[in-house]
């Protein structure tokens, strides 16, 4: 997203398309572009599916790129092919304005804040007064989302500008965009921007443990629309652990580790916080209490060991060291290390656990 923005629109989804090239800014000819390219740039943008495509007269400035041509499976515009960034020859000097479908704009997050939608030629916010949990799942699944984590009202991500959308949303929850819903013009709330409903999304997607001898162990990384990052251990914990595991069919959590077990990774580091309960089937589920934005370095990846990995077969094992088999110093295999046991943390209690444990 850092090479392609939609500008003077009124909205980062709606606007002239322009491209980052030897670091300046430049628009694209509005002859020869198609609707697959557009399909792309919503998609890149994170801003659904593209409402409207028209010409726009170019005022001044750098057209960079004439007669795009996307298969629709490039990562970005500028892997699209053109007649080249030295060769643009636009007739009439004829920009491309796209209009996309919705956003979620003035959040800390590109899967969160204000909901605004396209209708009748403008944008719009819409009313918490009767925004729900179906209306939600659309607007995720729109922007590629995943699944809904909390609806916010009361314009928890700012008030926005111009008009309020008057009609109530009737979406039954498994519409593709936010345009297909069912709406009533019955809707009686008197709202203003006071009322600017905003949205958090889930935004991950898909989740691996990698790095390790099985698939139900290893260091944790998420999908968030189609890149892939670890997490930082922060921000991670026993819970949202075992709802991993559980989402990977692996059992429940044993163990939560730092990189030093499973590796650094690369490329994006996510830093959302889980506040998972640990029974929820999906990390989906969970709700996301704060946007973090810790510094967090590959050298804090979080890992983790699932009951259902080799790796956990010794995990609480037992053992007394010193040569008899009942007596000696107690050590507990733990974290793929055996450890010994402070004083201060032990009791009779632990102990009689202990010789039962061992036939003893």
């Amino acid at each position: 997203m850092c090479c392609v923005r939609l500008v003077d629109g009124g909205s980062r989804c709606a606007g002239k398309i322009e491209v980052l090239h030897r670091g300046q800014w430049g628009t694209v000819c509005y002859f020869g572009w198609h609707l697959t390219a557009s399909a792309m740039v919503c998609r890149e943008l994170n801003c659904g599916e593209p409402q409207i495509i028209e010409p726009s007269r170019s005022e001044s400035g750098l057209i960079w790129m004439s007669d795009v041509g996307c298969s629709g499976s490039e990562s970005t515009l500028k892997n699209c092919g053109s007649t080249g960034w030295e060769e643009s020859d636009c007739a009439f000097n004829i920009d491309v304005k796209l209009i996309c479908s919705g956003t979620l704009t003035d959040g800390h997050h590109p899967c969160s804040g204000r909901v605004e939608v396209f209708h009748r030629e403008t944008w719009s916010t819409v009313c918490d007064a009767d925004f729900d949990q179906q209306d939600a799942e659309v607007v995720c699944r729109e922007l590629g989302c995943g699944l809904p984590v909390e609806v916010l009202g009361a314009a928890a991500f700012g008030r926005g500008e111009g008009q309020v959308w008057s009609e109530e949303l009737q979406c039954r929850g498994d519409e593709s965009g936010i345009s297909i819903c069912p709406t009533s013009s019955s809707y009686k709330h008197n709202c203003t921007h006071d009322s600017d409903v905003g949205l958090k999304c889930s935004g991950h997607t898909q989740a691996l443990l990698v790095n390790s001898s099985d698939s139900c162990s290893g260091r944790v990384e998420l999908q968030y629309l189609s890149e892939w990052g670890t997490v930082c251990d922060v921000s991670w914990d026993i819970r949202a652990a075992s709802v991993l595991c559980g989402q990977l069919k692996c059992g429940s959590a044993v163990a939560v580790l730092g990189s030093d077990w499973f590796g650094e990774g690369s490329g994006r580091i996510w830093a959302d916080v889980f506040d998972c309960q640990g029974n929820e089937k999906h990390l989906s589920e969970c709700p996301i209490s704060s946007w973090s934005r810790t510094a967090c370095s590959h050298k804090q990846d979080a890992g983790v060991i699932c009951s259902g990995s080799s790796l956990a077969f010794h995990e609480g094992r037992v053992r007394l060291s010193g040569g008899m088999e009942c007596e000696g110093e107690v050590e507990v295999y733990f974290r793929q290390d055996w450890r010994r046991v402070l004083l201060d943390s032990w009791s009779e209690s632990e102990a009689s656990v202990v010789c039962r444990q061992l036939g003893c």
